[in-house]
């Protein structure tokens, strides 16, 4: 059963149904921004530092606003968790839909790979970023961040969505789910999933944890810190590191 809305919200919500009064619309979102924030912080970590946070703000802004157009109060449903889809959704399509990865990383990231895989060839093993960082006489940092942006890349890439321009108008209510998927986008997503979870267990131990409360808990990089008592910066590496051994174990499976 759906939490109870407070008499106050709830008229407001009421009025902002009715004749979506600017001012009303003005209050709601101040009352919701905060999710906005969340998952701007929250997405905002594993991007380049070439993406504006500015612009992934006006995503998840424009997120809240489809939200408060769509959402209907009298369903069973709470809006932070509908906003929260809509807001982590529209954050996502801005991003696919522009190239904010640029041109020099992704030749840098091909150059990571092929010195990852001559050394790999060499040592018939897998290789760490040390390693192809002292091959390519480049900083351990650059080569798993780079990494990193690449790997995150390769994630909205997969998990993107074809939806027709009439759907994306509607002003009925629409949760993306799951359950859109037709049966075989459902098995190729479930063995995705199951491919990155047998490859998440072959890392450390640290950064298995690091993941976990990052992409499970959804605990930003300065909160993991705080619970595992190290740095923001030192928790960003652990980070970069993980997804750079995952982008070059997924690459080889």
């Amino acid at each position: 059963m759906a939490k109870r809305i407070p008499e106050d919200e709830q008229q407001l919500w009421e009025r902002w149904k009715k004749d979506q009064n600017p001012e009303d619309g003005d209050a709601l979102v101040a009352r919701y921004m905060p999710l906005v924030t969340f998952h701007c912080r929250r997405i905002g970590a594993s991007l380049p530092k070439s993406v504006r946070r500015e612009e992934v703000a006006s995503f998840g802004m424009a997120g809240l606003y489809d939200a408060l157009l769509k959402f209907e109060p009298s369903r069973d449903l709470k809006f932070d968790t509908y906003a929260s889809f809509r807001i982590r959704g529209a954050i996502l399509d801005g991003l696919r839909k522009e190239d904010w990865l640029p041109r020099a990383a992704r030749e840098k990231s091909k150059k990571i790979e092929a010195a990852a895989s001559k050394l790999e060839q060499k040592y018939l093993r897998s290789v760490t970023p040390e390693e192809v960082a002292a091959e390519l006489g480049v900083k351990v940092e650059e080569v798993q961040d780079t990494m990193a942006e690449y790997f995150f890349s390769h994630i909205l890439s997969v998990d993107e969505q074809v939806h027709d321009q009439d759907q994306q108008e509607t002003t009925g209510f629409v949760l993306k789910d799951q359950r859109t998927k037709t049966p075989e986008e459902e098995l190729v997503k479930q063995e995705q999933i199951e491919e990155l979870a047998s490859q998440i267990k072959k890392l450390t131990e640290k950064e298995q944890l690091v993941v976990d409360l990052f992409y499970k808990e959804e605990l930003t990089l300065t909160e993991i810190g705080e619970v595992l008592g190290l740095s923001t910066s030192r928790i960003s590496q652990i980070h970069s590191k993980a997804l750079f051994k995952l982008r070059q174990q997924l690459t080889k499976a």
